[in-house]
This record gives structure tokens, sequence and C-alpha cells, in this order.
């Protein structure tokens, strides 16, 4: 009976499973390279592993969070559909809003930007960052 329930589970997974190549109406990464030092008093809160900190650049804004002390990821404050003036804003766990829709969407590391509102398919845009000893750099390749 086990095997049953897992073989129905995984074969309804399979076909729910959809291709997200469909991302063309999507906002793709801006051009972007900004580099900021972690002693810069602006960014003293992403020196500790969870910290966060909201920088200027990209096209909305800049959200730098600090994954494990020694790990990054930065997102665009841009809402992914493009149509709203709004910064998104970060209630501090993980999730991106977007004030104009209340759509959410999903910020870490092994996340990127997915959306976590049900009918929404743009992610929100994810840069590159590279740190080099007490320096960051965020850009979009």
């Amino acid at each position: 009976m086990i095997k049953k329930t897992m073989f129905f589970c995984c074969f309804l997974a399979f076909i729910n499973c959809t291709d997200n190549n469909n991302l063309d109406g999507c906002i793709q990464a801006l051009p972007l390279n900004r580099v900021t030092y972690l002693t810069n008093p602006e960014a003293l809160n992403a020196n500790v592993p969870g910290g966060y900190v909201e920088l200027s650049g990209g096209s909305k804004g800049i959200l730098l969070m600090n994954v494990n002390g020694t790990e990054f990821v930065a997102y665009d404050r841009l809402c992914p559909v493009g149509d709203c003036d709004t910064p998104m804003t970060f209630n501090g766990t993980f999730i991106l809003k977007c004030e104009c829709d209340g759509s959410e969407y999903g910020v870490g590391k092994g996340i990127g930007g997915n959306p976590q509102t049900e009918g929404f398919i743009c992610p929100a845009i994810e840069y590159k960052v590279t740190k080099s000893g007490t320096t960051i750099r965020i850009s979009n390749y």
C-alpha cells in the first residue's frame, strides 16, 4: 500500500511540473556593477549571518543579504511585473513584497527570487555577489 501511495504521489508531482521557459514578459537583470564595503556604516547590518541592508543602485534599490557569514545574495527591489513605481519591501524573513499588486517573492540562497504568490511567474531580479575580504561586488555578470 505504501509503494502505491508513493508511486501515486510521484506521478502527481511529475504531471504537475511546468516549464518555466515562458518568461518572455519578465524583466531581466539590469546592467549593474556596484561595489560596497562591509566596513561602511550603511552595510554594517550585513556583517552578521542573516543580516541584510538595502542599498542604492539597480532600478529601485538593492537588497543585500548575508546568508551564512561568507555567502551573500542580492536582489533588485523592482517589482518583477515592472508597472509599479514603489520599491518592493522586505519583511526580514526571506520575502520581498510588491506593494502594488501584493505579490511576494522568496529570497535567499537557492531560492532565486521565485514568486510565492499564485498566478505570478516572473522572479525577482537576482544579482551575482562576489566577496573579497570586506569588499562586496554586486553585478549582473
